[in-house]
């Protein structure tokens, strides 16, 4: 067979590499000032656009999407083409692909800090960058399917598989997670309340942890392992079992983000189940990975870029066995709401994410630019500055979610709680959250030294952009043996894709749909009433401020939490929620109930300087919502959509809700007027009081046995 000449675009691969290191150090860059600004509050500046709650999600979709997402499809692009031996299908849709996933990140950094959020963890974004999301994602999926069909060999190798499977199950979850009702140009609500939205969110979540950060990294580490060791891939049998298992097993596993909360108890059963299965085909892989090095240690003692993989397909394993032990009810009884889920959350990240991506680059930009590494030693440097900026990371954490959880817990021979007061804990662990800073400068030196060595990689060769190749049309799969089994697969993409979306829809369907149609899952209480207009604007300051961050909304079934908080949360209680605000993190304590704990001075002056209130506070200050205008001409707006979504507002309550809204706020002024505080009644500081001192007041602890149950 004649071979046909064609060439391979390493331009498009460049600019997702520059990208991938350009982000990489912003976003760094900005979780090492969140970290800080735990400790040091005055690292918040008094200021609104930079303070903790606002630029914390920036920092993660940051790390996520524009570190992590350009490194996907800086690695794709580049191993795709060579892979189907194919230059990828439309250099055009390429380029779009490029600016158009550059202009979603532009958008966060500058959407994000303006206080334009769902609240949602990783799914902040509103509904405008939603949209751009899923166009620029559709330009992805049919710039590969269309690289794939017209490949030269027969048989898709394993990191294909993997990336169709990304591609496939973003979509799904990105969709389906992102159905919001918009009720302003920036503004949207959720279709899903309380409980429901809570399942969809960690089925997200948890998946996009699977499905963002795992599946692609893993179909990289199938291509870019083998390559920099110069050797195939340990089993091409357990890479089929690996991947069929893995993308089946995950889907289900959300539930066990919430476990002991208001969730039905059949939904975190599933998710307890599934986790633990997780288990094998998560080492299934690391292993494969690992083994794949075996008779070349000595390499690997000797290249920095192996060593980088090796840590990384390690850290990888050891975040998948804890993932699982996590979801055990007896440990996530410890561990929820603690610093320890973010050294979890981080060992996968920095170790797995993070060193991956650096070997990538090191072998990936010389290969490009037909050069040599600028320095081999700059790499190790890296490479042990960055191994010791995690373990500074981790460790600390890991301590401090300890250190929280048994002093939340913890009880007098009296039968009180020994640390009532919950900042207790957080003054006990800020050494700890120092040591985390540490940790993170360590480890971004490590990529900034990074981005000085492959500058001058770069500076000492020339980009090839249109890499010249031949191959014949077609290739004899050379995997003889997993042909016969797997063939009717592996040479179909089009069926392969389908089977890969019956795959991952499985678990979904099972854990949503009784969810949505039973509606014994989500009983409702008739003492629960929706948010009157100020409380429903001042519930939207307080997402717009990111309090969400620092304060869960669930109070779990247990003595230590009812007797610090008070009854713990019923299903019912959430079915006006939109979106629902139970919280991943108590960086400060339970808000449950915190309706009329406090009178309204007490919010006012903790709002203004929470130090003043409660001394050692780490919490930021929020001066601009006592001089801020609350914007009453989005209540309409808000008071339709909400209808529409299923909250029982009054036919045409939308025209008298701004005076329903003045009248309560002018009730709050005037209770702080008889305090010496003269503060006007269309301020935002008012809404946002509102809101907090109506938390948890539809239920009264001695209502519970009486309240009828519809």
């Amino acid at each position: 067979m004649i071979p046909e000449k064609f060439s391979y675009d390493n331009k498009i691969v460049r600019d997702f590499a520059y990208a991938t290191v350009i982000w990489g150090i912003v976003g760094m860059l900005v979780g090492l000032i969140v970290s800080i600004q735990i400790f040091l509050p005055e690292a918040n500046f008094a200021t609104q656009y930079i303070t903790f709650g606002r630029i914390r999600p920036l920092h993660t979709n940051a790390v996520i999407f524009a570190f992590v997402g350009n490194a996907i499809f800086m690695g794709v692009y580049y191993s795709l083409q060579r892979l189907c031996k194919a230059r990828m299908f439309s250099d055009t849709l390429s380029k779009l692909n490029f600016w158009g996933w550059q202009l979603i990140i532009v958008s966060a950094a500058v959407s994000l800090p303006l206080g334009f959020t769902t609240s949602k963890e990783y799914a902040e974004l509103e509904w405008p960058i939603d949209i751009m999301i899923a166009v620029v994602w559709v330009i992805f999926a049919i710039n590969m399917f269309g690289t794939i069909i017209k490949r030269r060999e027969r048989h898709m190798y394993v990191a294909i598989w993997f990336y169709i499977a990304t591609v496939v199950t973003v979509a799904v979850l990105h969709i389906v997670n992102s159905i919001e009702l918009p009720v302003g140009f920036m503004k949207s609500y959720p279709v899903y309340a309380g409980v429901q939205d809570a399942l969809v969110q960690w089925w997200y979540g948890h998946n996009a942890v699977a499905f963002f950060l795992t599946t692609p990294f893993l179909g990289l580490m199938y291509y870019y392992l083998p390559k920099a060791a110069n050797r195939p891939i340990y089993s091409y049998r357990l890479s089929i079992i690996h991947f069929w298992s893995l993308i089946f097993i995950y889907i289900w596993a959300g539930p066990h983000h919430l476990l002991y909360t208001a969730l039905p108890d059949w939904a975190q059963s599933l998710g307890v189940a599934f986790s633990i299965m997780l288990i094998a085909p998560s080492w299934g892989g690391m292993i494969n990975g690992l083994l794949t090095l075996r008779g070349a240690w000595d390499k690997v003692r000797e290249d920095p870029i192996l060593k980088f993989m090796v840590v990384a397909v390690t850290a990888y394993g050891m975040a998948t066995f804890e993932g699982p032990m996590l979801s055990l009810k007896n440990v996530n009884a410890i561990a929820h709401f603690t610093d320890w889920i973010v050294a979890h959350v981080h060992v996968g990240a920095l170790g797995w994410n993070g060193f991956l991506t650096f070997g990538i680059l090191y072998w990936l930009i010389p290969k490009i630019y037909r050069t040599n590494l600028y320095s081999a030693k700059l790499a190790n440097f890296h490479f042990w500055i960055g191994t010791l900026g995690i373990v500074f990371y981790a460790v600390p954490l890991y301590w401090a979610g300890v250190t929280q959880s048994l002093m939340w817990k913890q009880f007098t021979p009296e039968g009180l709680l020994l640390y009532p007061n919950f900042l207790e804990t957080v003054i006990k662990i800020i050494p700890m959250y120092m040591m985390r800073s540490i940790g993170g400068t360590l480890y971004l030196t490590g990529v900034i030294v990074m981005t000085y060595n492959l500058v001058k990689t770069v500076k000492s060769g020339k980009l090839v952009p249109n890499e010249e190749a031949e191959a014949p049309a077609l290739s004899k799969d050379i995997f003889e043996k997993a042909e016969a089994q797997h063939k009717w697969l592996e040479s179909k993409p089009g069926r392969f894709a389908i089977f890969a979306t019956v795959a991952i829809l499985i678990g979904g369907m099972v854990e949503l749909i009784p969810t949505f149609l039973i509606k014994s899952n989500i009983p409702t209480i008739t003492a629960v009433k929706p948010y009157t207009p100020l409380e429903l604007q001042g519930r939207d300051l307080y997402i717009r401020e990111g309090c969400n961050n620092c304060h869960s909304q669930m109070i779990r079934p247990f003595r230590s939490e009812t007797e610090r908080y008070g009854e713990y949360s019923k299903a019912g209680e959430f079915v006006y929620d939109h979106p629902f605000l139970w919280g991943s993190k108590r960086t400060g304590p339970d808000l449950a109930r915190e309706g009329k704990k406090y009178p309204n001075l007490w919010h006012y002056f903790h709002m203004e300087d929470p130090r003043v209130m409660s001394p050692g506070s780490i919490m930021p200050s929020y001066p601009w919502l006592i001089t801020q205008e609350l914007d009453i001409s989005t209540t309409p707006s808000k008071i339709n959509g909400m209808r529409t979504l299923g909250v029982p507002y009054p036919p045409g309550y939308e025209n008298t809700a701004n005076a329903d809204l003045m009248k309560q706020a002018e009730e709050i002024t005037a209770d702080l007027r008889q305090n010496n505080v003269g503060v006007e009644s269309n301020r935002e500081i008012i809404a946002l009081i509102a809101y907090i001192q109506r938390l948890g007041t539809d239920i009264k602890v001695d209502q519970i046995s009486l309240e009828k149950i519809k």
